[in-house]
């Protein structure tokens, strides 16, 4: 390896990113570079705002294709996970102690594949770095910016 740190991934997340690519070369670059061609076709360049969209555009794709290149060159398959400590992968199901013990339920994944709308925390976070090699029924504390608080893991998956 390159001596950068590996993006962490499932299998899940590596096949969207797979098709994320797949897509952006064959159906959204083309597609582009046509738009280019016919914006040019259209004459002056300098007051062209249908030119200047589809450069800008062109300039986002490569981006995002460069990015999704470099990750596939470095990823780590996130591997099936024990269920008796919190690793990568893990499910965890939680309780916010003193706050009138509320619950909640994370998968840590990569950074790359984290959204936090769909439950999946990345594994730079600061709740998920206390929960590693953690066990059922532990009380830890996460240090978090707004503080540190106590969290109990009540299950993992």
């Amino acid at each position: 390896m390159s001596g950068k740190k590996p993006v962490y991934l499932t299998k899940k997340g590596l096949e969207e990113l797979k098709a994320e690519l797949e897509d952006l070369i064959n159906v959204k670059r083309p597609a582009n570079i046509q738009a280019i061609k016919e914006a040019r076709a259209l004459g002056d360049l300098s007051e062209n705002a249908d030119y200047d969209s589809a450069r800008n555009e062109q300039a986002v794709l490569e981006g995002r294709i460069k990015k999704i290149e470099q990750m596939l060159e470095n990823y780590e398959i996130i591997e099936e996970t024990s269920k008796d400590k919190v690793s990568l992968g893990s499910t965890v199901s939680i309780r916010y102690i003193d706050e009138d013990d509320e619950m909640d339920e994370y998968m840590i994944v990569g950074s790359q594949e984290a959204d936090p709308f769909a439950s999946k925390i990345s594994n730079e976070s600061p709740i998920a770095q206390a929960l590693m090699n953690h066990k059922v029924g532990e009380i830890v504390t996460v240090e978090s910016p707004n503080g540190s608080y106590q969290i109990e893991i009540t299950d993992i998956k």
